[in-house]
């Protein structure tokens, strides 16, 4: 049986990254059906979450699904010492699909090497969080106009940043070049650079953050510190504050440039940058529940012509 699992979005290719995000786009244009109608859709959040939980939540819910999980792993067996191959087995049992966040790197790969329905990883450790990707790829689509050969600017937490590591391997198909800007701290792993240069995908390394340094963006994706990721408090407190974007600092910006993040954020960006025309986090985040449809339909084996179907 094919295992329609999304463990890494390295794994897709750019016509399939292209077919998501047209799917993305009909849900935009119509996120209610019931195209799920009597399916069960499990969420296993073992680390917390917010919007990728409440928008994986929402999606299934707005396709018809039920949903069944937790957000909190101390009410599960996992306190009693069930193993997390117990737990996606017996979860396997109620559901279709399961969506699990995880804290450790790997978890994801291994349940989907021991799950019989599809595992949609929402997340494990720092590695790699590749439904936030798809909402990227929407997100900066739908701002751009394409996807090719972009400028994009990655701020902040490049060593544990998930999201940017996710990023950085879907992009491989379109010509960007990448800026990492970031502290010698939580500079971007040398694995991920060794992928760069693999994949002839162009970087350029900075310290700075100023006007200058972000001029020529299309895409500033700014990150927070994540002070769960480290193990001394010092270090997380010399890092924290280093790279802060301020209004002041757009006023060089292209017109075309647009402001992403993950979310939380702390203080990474000023709140008056809300109001400008470059702030787009709040609509990449909207983006998340189009994507997340997509990516649990085409777990399931629901095609963008069913649902182009079930639209009429």
């Amino acid at each position: 049986m094919e295992n329609r699992s999304l463990v890494t979005i390295a794994n897709y290719t750019k016509e399939k990254l292209l077919y998501l995000i047209e799917m993305a786009h009909e849900f935009e244009l119509n996120p209610n059906r019931k195209i799920l109608d009597g399916k069960v859709v499990a969420t296993l959040f073992f680390e917390p979450s917010t919007r990728t939980r409440l928008s994986f939540e929402t999606a299934s819910n707005r396709l018809g699904a039920r949903v069944i999980g937790f957000a909190d792993p101390k009410v599960t067996s996992g306190t009693k010492g069930e193993t997390l191959k117990d737990t996606i087995m017996m979860v396997s049992n109620y559901a279709d699909i399961i969506v699990m966040r995880h804290y450790l790197e790997g978890a994801a790969q291994y349940a989907s090497e021991v799950s019989p329905i599809p595992i949609l990883n929402a997340g494990d450790g720092a590695n790699q969080h590749p439904s936030q990707t798809m909402l990227d790829l929407y997100t900066i689509y739908q701002t751009q106009g394409t996807l090719e050969g972009l400028n994009i600017y990655l701020v902040g937490d490049l060593k544990y940043g998930r999201t940017v590591h996710s990023l950085l391997t879907a992009m491989r198909h379109f010509n960007p070049t990448f800026h990492f800007i970031a502290p010698d701290e939580l500079a971007m792993p040398q694995y991920y650079k060794m992928y760069c240069e693999k994949n002839g995908i162009k970087y350029v390394e900075h310290q700075d953050f100023d006007s200058h340094t972000i001029a020529d963006a299309d895409i500033l994706y700014m990150t927070r510190v994540q002070r769960e990721r480290f193990t001394d408090l010092m270090e997380y407190e010399r890092v924290k504050d280093r790279y802060l974007l301020k209004k002041d600092m757009l006023f060089r910006a292209r017109a075309n440039m647009k402001i992403l993040h993950p979310l939380p954020r702390v203080n990474e960006i000023e709140y008056s940058i809300d109001d400008t025309p470059y702030a787009y986090y709040f609509q990449q985040a909207r983006n998340g529940l189009f994507a997340r449809e997509a990516l649990i339909c085409d777990a399931l084996g629901i095609t963008l012509e069913d649902i182009r179907n079930n639209n009429k």
